[in-house]
C-alpha cells in the first residue's frame, strides 16, 4: 500500500510518517522545496517535492496512492500575510482532496484541529458535537482550519470523499524543530524566561499519541466522522509547574490578568513588524484565546478507536528532553534555530 503523507517534515507529520512506516506502509512524503528535512533523517520513505498551492505537484504526489494523510498546515498565531495562510490551509486542502479523489485514493485521514470546535457554556470539556460558527474563531489560524474542515465535510457529503477527520488538541514531544508556538512555551519556561502566567488551560497530548490516533482513525474510523485526539486537561499554571520541576527551576508565581497582557502583545507584534523577522514573544490572538480554558474530551476516540493517550506530564517531559538535547534552552528568544 502506497500512502501519501503531507507535512511529513513537520512536528505532527513526522510522527505520523514514522508510525505508518512502522506499521508497514510504503510512504511517500510530500515536502516543500524549502522545508527543513531533519525530521526525515533515517526514515525509509519516498520524497515528493511540492507545495499545496501547486495543483500539478499534488496530482503527481497522489498518483498511484491508495491512502492519504493530509497533516500539513500553516500553524502560526501571528502572520503578516494572512492570505498565504488561507491559500495553504483552505484552498490547498481543497485542491489536494480533489486531486486524491480523481486519482482514486481509497482512504483519507484529514488532520483538522480542536480549534474548529466550540466551547460549552458550563466550562466542561467540549467534544466532537460541540458546534461553533466561523465568527467564534479567534485569529486566522483557527478561521483557516475551520473553513478547511468545512470544505472536507462538503466534499464528503457531495462527492463521496472517503475521508475521516481527526482533531488533535495541543501536542508536545520530540522533533518540534521550529518550535511550534506551544513548544516555545516549554522552551521559555524551562529556560527560566517565563516569569508570569495568565489564568487559562489547554489539553496536553503527546505527539506520538496523536500519530497513533491517526493510524487508528485510518484503520477503524468511519468516513465522515471526526475524532478528537487529545490527552490531559491542564491549567497553564500546572503545565508551567510541571516543566519547571522537570527542568529544576522555580515555577512562575505571578498571575497576570489578561487585560494587562494585551498591550504587551500589541507592542510585541509592532516590534516584530518593524524588525521584519522573528515572531513576537506574545501575540494578540494568543491572549484573546487564553481567556477561555480549552478543554476537550477524547471519549469518542477512546470508545470507537481504542485510543489511549498517556498523561500530559510524559508529553512535557519528552518535549523538554528533546529541546534540551538540541540546545534550544541555551538560545536567546527569537534567535535563529541551529541547523
Amino acid at each position: 500500500m502506497t500512502t501519501l503523507v503531507t507535512g511529513a517534515s513537520g512536528f505532527v507529520g513526522s510522527a505520523v510518517l514514522r508510525r505508518l512506516v512502522e506499521a508497514g506502509h510504503q510512504v511517500r512524503a510530500l515536502v516543500r522545496p524549502t522545508s527543513d528535512r531533519r525530521n526525515l533523517a533515517g526514515v525509509e520513505c519516498e520524497i515528493a517535492t511540492g507545495d499545496l498551492d501547486d495543483r500539478a505537484a499534488l496530482d503527481r504526489a497522489v498518483a498511484g496512492c491508495d491512502a492519504l494523510f493530509h497533516v500539513a498546515a500553516d500553524y502560526r498565531l501571528w502572520v503578516t500575510d494572512a492570505g498565504a495562510m488561507y491559500r495553504s490551509n483552505v484552498e490547498g486542502t481543497r485542491q489536494l482532496m480533489l486531486a486524491a479523489a480523481e486519482a482514486g485514493v481509497r482512504r483519507i485521514v484529514y488532520t483538522s484541529s480542536v480549534a474548529t470546535l466550540g466551547r460549552r457554556p458550563d466550562g466542561t470539556p467540549a467534544d466532537e458535537a460541540t458546534a461553533a460558527a466561523s465568527g467564534d474563531m479567534i485569529g486566522h489560524y483557527k478561521k483557516s482550519k475551520f473553513f478547511a474542515e468545512a470544505e472536507v465535510r462538503r466534499l464528503i457529503e457531495t462527492a463521496g470523499l472517503p475521508a475521516v477527520i481527526v482533531q488533535p488538541s495541543t501536542p508536545f514531544g520530540p522533533r518540534d524543530v521550529k518550535p511550534t508556538p506551544t513548544g516555545r512555551v516549554v522552551v521559555e519556561a524551562a529556560a527560566g524566561r517565563m516569569p508570569a502566567y495568565v489564568d487559562t488551560g489547554l489539553n496536553v497530548v503527546h505527539v506520538e499519541d496523536v500519530a497513533a490516533g491517526h493510524l487508528l482513525a485510518f484503520e477503524k474510523g468511519e468516513v465522515g466522522e471526526s475524532y478528537i485526539l487529545g490527552g490531559e486537561d491542564m491549567t497553564l499554571r500546572a503545565l508551567l509547574e510541571t516543566v519547571a520541576a522537570l527542568a529544576g527551576r522555580r515555577p512562575p508565581r505571578l498571575r497576570v490578568p489578561h487585560w494587562a497582557v494585551l498591550p504587551v502583545a500589541y507592542a510585541a507584534e509592532a516590534l516584530a513588524r518593524r524588525r521584519g523577522r522573528g515572531d513576537p514573544i506574545v501575540t494578540v490572538d494568543g491572549v484573546r484565546m487564553s481567556r477561555k480554558r480549552m478543554y476537550f474530551s477524547s471519549d469518542k476516540a477512546r470508545r470507537d478507536l481504542g485510543y489511549a493517550p498517556r498523561p500530559g506530564a510524559e508529553a512535557l517531559r519528552d518535549a523538554l528532553d528533546w529541546f534540551r538535547a538540541g540546545g534550544y534552552l541555551d538560545r536567546n528568544p527569537g534567535s535563529p534555530r541551529r541547523g
